[in-house]
């Protein structure tokens, strides 16, 4: 089955069936038999993209996010709705994209509105669950947004974070109620301090990407390249592949620091007795470049370290969970974790624009699946470059309002080197997949072609 986009028509519409979920309670789904709720568990990293863990390249050092590979469903194809702190994070707390949730771009900067919209926390707080959230939040101070946490230190302090989450845990050992709980640790965010990085000895290894080696940024859109000539880039333009590789051996220590922190939260929760009662979800907000396509931290692109995310979910047999597996056959964007979770818990269903992955995860039936991918872009700090992204599993096209167009053979070129927009042999793939954009943007009230274009001061461009 494709799942069918929801208008904005249908989005109103999402405040009366969150209230019938409160006042409804648990649905029959295969999971209410159960005689208790499963716990959540949710952690996740901030700008960490699909490969930056060790059981993806080995490059990586995160034992404790292998050992959970090991027991979980994995997905190699999700996406973030946004490659943004701020726009991701509502998607990721509400299940609607950033232009239904209102939160374009990150919170003080250009498009940032600060969320003003439920999330999941309230439905699962009064549906009995003892909640909590501890890190980053980054979508403001709005009262609507921030209620549903029984407890919350909402403060960006990743050993904060993480000591909070080990007493949350210590205290629910002894409740009898189920409890939810939200972790969101800021690395491998800290990359931004790269320069300050101390790489281990000049022998080491640091392997650089074919698309490093590769990329020219010719025939790219032009904001990728002044990007990194006149924007955060500029740091490492020009400099030896030494500056480069120095930038990668650093994501990569932010990434141990976070599998640190995973690793210390799953122990407490074995500790504790409550392994074989817990949902535990581990994603991220969004990517980082990584120095592919000789492009570091995050801007104005779609590249795939840009928009595809790690995501494993491990479910407790009794709580129907299956044999752990890699996922490839199924798309997932971040959207559909607050669909799942109201499953797994046997809330009441509301409208939202993601899909539950619980048939799958637990073979109660057959799993929707999408025909693509959609993600958006909107700023840089005061620097806004409207962008669409549409990715089947052969082929992405890129539409910028003002800079160009993308597209790329996903199965030919993985790297996403040769931009095949202007080839006459790839014309009526173009031609499809800008349909479906556009009736994606019209079905979803997407206001895509209303947005201006700015400089990087923040002037609009006439």
């Amino acid at each position: 089955m494709i799942e069918q986009p929801i208008s904005r028509r249908k989005f109103v519409r999402k405040t009366l069936a969150a209230g019938t979920a409160l006042a409804t309670g648990l649905i029959d789904n295969g999971l209410a038999a159960n005689k208790s709720k499963p716990n959540i568990l949710l952690i996740f990293s901030d700008q960490q993209h699909w490969r930056a863990m060790g059981f993806m390249d080995s490059f990586f050092n995160t034992p404790h996010l292998d050992a959970l590979a090991r027991e979980s469903f994995v997905f190699e194809n999700t996406f973030c709705t946004t490659p943004q702190c701020s726009p991701s994070r509502s998607s990721l707390l509400t299940g609607f994209y950033p232009s239904k949730t209102g939160v374009f771009g990150n919170i003080g900067a250009a498009g940032g509105e600060r969320l003003a919209q439920e999330t999941i926390g309230l439905e699962l707080q009064s549906a009995g669950y003892r909640t909590g959230y501890f890190g980053k939040w980054h979508l403001g101070n709005r009262e609507i947004a921030t209620k549903g946490w029984d407890q919350s230190n909402l403060k960006t302090n990743d050993r904060l974070a993480e000591s909070n989450a080990l007493a949350f845990l210590r205290q629910s050992a002894g409740s009898a109620g189920p409890f939810a709980l939200f972790v969101s640790i800021l690395n491998p965010h800290d990359i931004y301090h790269f320069e300050r990085h101390r790489m281990e000895p000049a022998d080491k290894s640091v392997d650089l990407s074919e698309s490093w080696e590769r990329e020219t940024l010719e025939n790219k859109p032009s904001v990728q390249k002044q990007f990194m000539l006149e924007d955060q880039g500029k740091v490492i333009w020009g400099k030896d592949r030494r500056v480069w590789e120095k930038y990668r051996d650093c994501y990569r220590t932010k990434t141990a620091l976070y599998d640190a922190n995973v690793g210390a939260i799953l122990a407490e929760l074995k500790k504790q007795g409550l392994w074989d009662n817990t949902v535990i979800i581990v994603t991220s907000d969004h990517g980082d470049m990584d120095t592919n396509h000789k492009l570091i931290y995050k801007g104005p692109f779609m590249y795939e370290h840009m928009v595809r995310i790690p995501l494993m979910i491990r479910i407790p047999e009794r709580f129907g969970g299956k044999r752990h597996r890699r996922v490839t056959d199924v798309d997932v964007v971040n959207v559909d974790i607050a669909p799942t979770i109201r499953d797994l818990c046997s809330l009441s269903p509301a409208e939202c624009d993601g899909i539950s992955l619980v048939p799958l995860l637990t073979g109660s039936g057959r799993q929707k699946k999408r025909e693509f991918v959609i993600s958006q872009y909107y700023s840089k700090q005061r620097w806004v470059n409207p962008i669409r992204m549409i990715r089947t599993r052969d082929f992405k096209y890129n539409r910028y309002i003002r800079h160009g167009e993308e597209l790329y053979d996903l199965k030919n070129d993985p790297h996403e080197l040769k931009n095949l927009v202007n080839d006459p042999k790839y014309a009526d793939v173009k031609a499809d997949l800008s349909r479906k954009l556009d009736r994606w943007i019209k079905d979803n009230d997407d206001p895509f072609y209303s947005l201006e274009t700015t400089t990087r001061s923040g002037k609009i461009i006439v």
